[in-house]
């Protein structure tokens, strides 16, 4: 096994950790403009298209590839929220389109969506189906050529700043697995309307709203995929998301680690440094540990994507792993620092960054649920985990 990256792919990472370090850094509050600003310039750089075919302006990187652009983005780039909204709209919403879209709507599409010139948001969470995705009341109803959708979405990540839509509506209520369909929807078509941007604990730097959609006529062009593959189209963004989005939080957890690790030498309490007390060291030894074994799933996972794996438990027990670190790194990052850790700045920014991440993509009760079925154990009913 070659844990190393290659030549080319470190030099790309070099690139990703020196352009955030100049051109991601955040204002104190949410402003739209500048989020675009930002969003520009990431996508010069092929941060937005990492993963799309460079026949239509992306960079056609693998997953294990674009695994390791988007950790080094969460290592440098402090604003977490930004580097999860540029995940979200690639492996969420743009990656789907790659997959399965028509000649057409690839065309029409991704080049924008991989340039930063557009921004794509994922509707599929409801008030009453986060985990249970089955259970979808968003209806899309064929009239001739078109389609009538009726329904509300919340969670849905970019959509104050959307340019297009990825919509999971049900076509055929109670048909389960083949009842969803995939829908684009660009903003502005009537009916759609966004509301007003969530004010939220952590992952302030990616705005987030609810989605209606009140008789919003969608030309049947606009479908993804065949009328019924909804579940298969959120699969697809499921799998990538659980993989290559989590990797910012490893280059999250790997900026506190250091951070924790040069406060502890430097801070001296009883004449001698706090890192040399046992009780110090050993928990710095335990984040280190929790913060390696959640990389090392997560590039497994990365690995077979990248290889055309078709497997669902190494994406679960990834996503599990990674953020369960996460959110233990921070409580961690936070003691050590002492008072100091309660205050604005890296220790409790990324606690409260890595709370929601065992929510969304699936909560990870859900994950644990389907690699216990994958092992042939408890319900046999699948549990998708629409959260997010």
């Amino acid at each position: 096994m070659d844990f190393d990256f290659s030549a080319e792919t470190e030099e790309m990472r070099g690139m990703v950790t020196r352009f955030a370090h100049r051109e991601l850094a955040a204002p104190a509050e949410f402003d739209a403009e500048d989020f675009r600003r930002r969003w520009s310039r990431a996508g010069r750089q092929g941060l937005v298209g990492s993963s799309l075919p460079a026949a239509y302006g992306g960079s056609g990187l693998d997953a294990l590839t674009c695994a390791a652009m988007m950790e080094a983005l969460g290592l440098s780039c402090t604003d977490v929220g930004f580097a999860f909204s540029v995940a979200a709209h690639l492996f969420a919403a743009a990656t789907p389109i790659a997959e399965f879209g028509t000649e057409e709507q690839k065309k029409r599409w991704l080049p924008a969506l991989g340039s930063g010139e557009r921004i794509a948001a994922h509707c599929i969470t409801e008030p009453e189906a986060g985990s249970d995705a089955l259970r979808l009341r968003t209806r899309a109803v064929r009239e001739g050529d078109t389609y009538r959708i009726t329904g509300s979405k919340c969670f849905t990540t970019n959509s104050p700043v959307a340019d297009v839509f990825v919509v999971q509506a049900a076509t055929d209520p109670g048909g389960g697995f083949f009842g969803l369909s995939t829908f684009l929807v660009e903003a502005g078509t009537p009916g759609l309307t966004v509301g007003r941007r969530y004010d939220k604990i952590g992952l302030r730097g990616s705005p987030m709203a609810d989605v209606h959609f009140d008789g919003c006529l969608v030309p049947d062009t606009h479908l993804l995929g065949a009328e019924g593959s909804g579940v298969a189209v959120f699969s697809c963004s499921m799998k990538w998301e659980r993989i290559c989005l989590f990797a910012v939080y490893l280059g999250a957890m790997k900026r506190v680690l250091d951070s924790t690790v040069a406060h502890v030498r430097e801070r001296e309490q009883f004449g001698t440094p706090v890192g040399g007390f046992q009780a110090v060291s050993h928990r710095v030894v335990d984040m280190m540990a929790r913060h390696e074994s959640a990389r090392l799933l997560l590039y497994k996972a990365a690995k077979g994507l990248a290889d055309g794996a078709d497997d669902e438990v190494a994406p679960a027990l990834a996503k599990i792993a990674v953020s369960e670190a996460a959110v233990q790194i921070g409580l961690d990052a936070i003691q050590l620092r002492g008072a100091l850790g309660v205050l604005d700045g890296e220790a409790e920014s990324l606690l409260r960054d890595a709370l929601p991440a065992r929510i969304f993509s699936g909560t990870n009760e859900i994950q644990k649920n389907n690699v216990a079925r994958a092992l042939g154990l408890g319900t046999r009913r699948r549990a998708t985990g629409g959260s997010r």
